[in-house]
Formats: structure tokens, sequence, C-alpha cells
């Protein structure tokens, strides 16, 4: 029977015990127990209901398949994944629509009206990427551990005090489930912009740390910086009519 984090955790006596079995799986394929490892398992052990939905044939098994996870996640981060573009078609009644609301529109128009929203999507697609790595950042001089690959449920950064915190692009963002998840202590929760007022949310990272690192203009200059030495992080269909207008050379 697959074995799974509740097992492991239900299995152990203490907090150390059950580190140690992930610390002894990691040796095998010759990986330390790094302090971020020990900061985001530690939340799992004391959250069971956090745990990933993780399964391995043994306790080891399951130890390294996260630690797989964990690793492929930061090692393709926005910053150096190659992101992939729409794999739907597009529907030509939609042309249609719009057509017949706009009649001047001429099939050049919809054309680049239809990559135009693809492009955007694609954008979209990223834009919490983009903000977990500069959360990332960020966050590391005070303590915080972002948690790639999704390692635990519902939380985004752990930190070294165990604190546990939530981030979304947006207020209107989908919510989370992990009001129904049984924890044994409460996740902060932040958002950058109220989808209501436009009001961005650095103030919250601010006055907490007395910074004033935490800013839309920061972040801007990190997209920026991203896209640049990364153009490959936003993709861009082969037949794409703005493609022209692309300053890189990919």
């Amino acid at each position: 029977m697959p074995v799974t984090f509740s097992d492991i955790i239900t299995a152990c006596n203490s907090e150390e015990n059950f580190l140690q079995i992930f610390q002894n799986a990691f040796s095998q394929v010759d990986q330390p127990l790094l302090q971020e490892h020990r900061i985001i398992l530690t939340a799992c052990y004391r959250n069971p209901g956090l745990s990933p939905t993780l399964k391995g044939d043994t306790p080891e098994f399951l130890a390294q398949s996260w630690l797989q996870k964990y690793c492929y996640s930061f090692e393709n981060r926005i910053s150096r994944r190659i992101s992939q573009p729409p794999r739907t078609v597009a529907d030509p009644i939609v042309d249609t629509i719009i057509k017949a609301r706009l009649t001047g529109l001429t099939e050049k128009h919809l054309e680049q009206i239809k990559y135009a929203h693809r492009l955007s999507m694609s954008a979209e697609n990223i834009q919490g990427l983009l903000l977990e790595e500069f959360l990332a950042e960020q966050l590391a001089d005070y303590g915080w551990y972002c948690c790639w690959g999704e390692v635990i449920r519902h939380v985004d950064f752990c930190h070294i005090d165990g604190s546990l915190l939530q981030v979304k692009n947006r207020s209107n963002s989908e919510n989370s489930s992990s009001s129904r998840v049984r924890i044994n202590q409460s996740i902060e929760k932040w958002h950058r912009v109220d989808a209501k007022t436009g009001l961005y949310k650095w103030s919250y990272f601010n006055e907490k740390y007395n910074t004033n690192r935490f800013s839309e203009e920061n972040f801007i200059l990190f997209v920026q910086k991203v896209l640049l030495a990364n153009p490959s992080a936003l993709a861009l269909e082969a037949n794409n009519p703005w493609q022209s207008l692309s300053q890189s050379s990919d």
C-alpha cells in the first residue's frame, strides 16, 4: 500500500524523527536537508492538513519525490523557464461576434485582436509566477522561504518562526480551500492589488519590516529584468502578427 505524508507523520513520535526520515532519504541521492526544506517540512508536520498529496512505495521514495518536486519548480522558476504557447485553437465565432459589433474591422484587424488576446492570456498565466519569484527574493531577508512546487498545500511561504503566508495577485483571485482544512495555526493572506479599488497592498510588508523595498515600481523593474534576460518566459506563437515588434532575437 502506498505511503502518504499522513502515514509518516502518524508513525513518527517527534518532529525530529520526522525530519530525520527526510534527511536520510535526501542523503541517498546526495542532497542535504537544507534550512528551507526543514522549515517547510516542519510546517507540514505541525499542520498535517497542509501536507501535499504525494504517495510513495516507501517513506524514502515519498521523501525523494517531495525533494524532486521542490527542486524542479525552483530550477524552472519563471526567470529561467521556457513557457509554452496556448495549446487551444481559437474559436472563429469570436471574430464573427466582434465583426458584427464593429463592422468596419478588416480580417487583418480581427487577426491582430485574436493574437493580442492570446498573448495577453499568456502574460496573465505567468503573472503569479513573477510575483512569487519577486517576493521570494525580497522576503528571504526577513526569514521567509518560498514553497516551490506546492510542496505544502495552500501556503506559498513559510517563516523560520513557523508563520505561514499565502499570496495572491488580486483580491478577487480564486479563493483557496485552506479555510476548509483543519490546521493548527492561521495562514496570513496577502494580495498585491485590490480588484475593486486598484490600490496596491505593498504597505503590508513595508510597515511590517520598516522598509520601502516592496513597491509596484520595484515589481515592474523585476518583471522587466526577467523578460529582458529570459524572453522565453512569455511564450509567443510562431504566427503571432505582433512578434515582429519584439526586440529579442528569439
